[in-house]
């Protein structure tokens, strides 16, 4: 096992704090998203025989994933980076859904190496999402073009209520 694995472990089930959407899942939003995906299912606009058992209008399944922006008043990174000439554009390798950076991997290139999703239940229209993430898994690989780290992340979308609507896990992988 190398020192780059070691300095990682203290990592391993670090969890961010609950971030509640700037948004409600609201019928606007969903339309736009619903446009997007190109999938205009009655369910997702208005009551329908085919969304009662929902209880109403819902959004599609993964829209939940899609709500957490920057809310009104709140700092734009790329404008304050704008006269910055290292600034790369990628504000998300700094802070991976509200978790502290990976400091041993600080100058590592960032690849997606993946995502598993696990659907749950549909987010109805009004209601508040949450988000929880954590570090699932750091580990450490030897591959031909030389090591890789694997880093996993769970994350977890809950209405107000706290009813479970999707969970994630995001692999990252980076490398030197």
């Amino acid at each position: 096992m190398s020192a780059l694995s070691e300095s990682l472990k203290k990592y391993i089930g670090l969890q961010s704090e609950t971030e509640v959407a700037c948004d409600t899942v609201e019928r606007g939003g969903v339309r736009r998203y619903a446009q997007a995906i190109m999938n205009e299912d009655p369910i997702f606009a208005r009551p329908c025989e085919n969304n009662v058992r929902f209880g109403g209008p819902v959004a599609p399944p993964l829209f939940p994933t899609h709500m957490f922006r920057r809310a009104f008043g709140k700092t734009d990174p790329i404008q304050d980076n704008a006269n910055n000439p290292d600034f790369d554009g990628i504000v998300a390798a700094t802070s991976a859904q509200g978790l502290p950076a990976l400091e041993p991997l600080e100058g590592y290139a960032l690849l997606n190496g993946g995502s598993e999703i696990e659907f749950f239940r549909y987010a109805r229209h009004g209601e508040t999402v949450k988000l929880t993430s954590r570090y699932a898994d750091i580990t450490e690989k030897e591959t031909s073009k030389g090591p890789i780290v694997l880093v996993v992340i769970e994350s977890e979308y809950c209405n107000g209520e706290g009813d479970l609507l999707i969970r994630t896990r995001r692999t990252q992988i980076r490398r030197k």
